[in-house]
């Protein structure tokens, strides 16, 4: 099992993680375990998708008052 230390919130302190055994057949589990109280902890990418809508597009014209 591969090790690391991080904070753990519950123990309020830098405590050893653990990968703990992943039973869905992950290469590399994003979950590890805080080997004193037992909270997970889950290390994983942060994705961003932007939405860029299309360019060339004109507001319709406003009404004028007569």
């Amino acid at each position: 099992m591969q090790e690391r230390e991080l904070r753990c919130v519950i123990c309020d302190g830098d405590m050893l993680f653990e990968v703990p055994p992943c039973e869905d057949g992950h290469d590399e589990c994003p979950e590890l375990v805080c080997t004193r109280c037992g909270a997970a902890e889950v290390v994983a990418p942060i994705v961003v998708h932007l939405w860029n809508p299309g360019k060339g597009r004109v507001a319709p014209a406003q009404r004028t008052a007569a």
